[in-house]
């Protein structure tokens, strides 16, 4: 049966994180992540996609595993290679996602996220360990948790701007 992905087992250990994304591909059942960014049938030869952006693309941007690992991973090294100071680590992922850097107000607004959410993880350690155990990668060893996780979740918004994600 084409349709049937119900046996699908994602690959583990090194196989997980190949050089480029690989996906499933049946010919009657497009992968659902793909549906949900309007992929085009593949009855028919497209030349341009569509645009669009629903409550649904960015949900999946914000939750789907793939992504809380990609943000996670942005994060810890925005906290190794970033420099000392957080408005550098923020300016460093910030360019490497958008390959330019942010406006002041940019930077001032994801500071201002930041150290909300600082100080929220460590106010509520239990949910820093939750958010860094999603995926099956392991979070770097040595940093902290609650720092981590404050700076997962601006890796996420800075990976979820639409410039990041749309290409003009």
């Amino acid at each position: 049966v084409y349709g049937n992905l119900r046996n699908y087992k994602h690959d583990k250990d090194t196989g997980l994180y190949l050089r480029s994304m690989y996906t499933i591909w049946k010919r009657t059942s497009a992968p659902p992540n793909m549906l949900i960014f309007d992929m085009p049938g593949r009855e028919l030869c497209v030349v341009r996609r569509s645009r669009t952006n629903t409550p649904l693309q960015a949900l999946s941007l914000l939750n789907e595993v793939t992504y809380v690992e990609a943000s996670r991973g942005l994060a810890e090294r925005m906290l190794i290679e970033g420099g000392p100071s957080s408005s550098e680590r923020i300016r460093f992922a910030f360019q490497m996602a958008t390959a330019r850097t942010p406006s002041e107000r940019e930077l001032k607004t994801l500071m201002a996220g930041l150290e909300k959410r600082l100080v929220t993880f460590q106010a509520d350690p239990e949910s820093a360990a939750k958010l860094l155990n999603v995926g099956e990668k392991k979070p770097a060893s040595g940093l902290d948790p609650a720092e981590l996780a404050a700076y997962t979740i601006t890796a996420s918004v800075i990976l979820n701007l639409d410039e990041t994600v749309t290409k003009e």
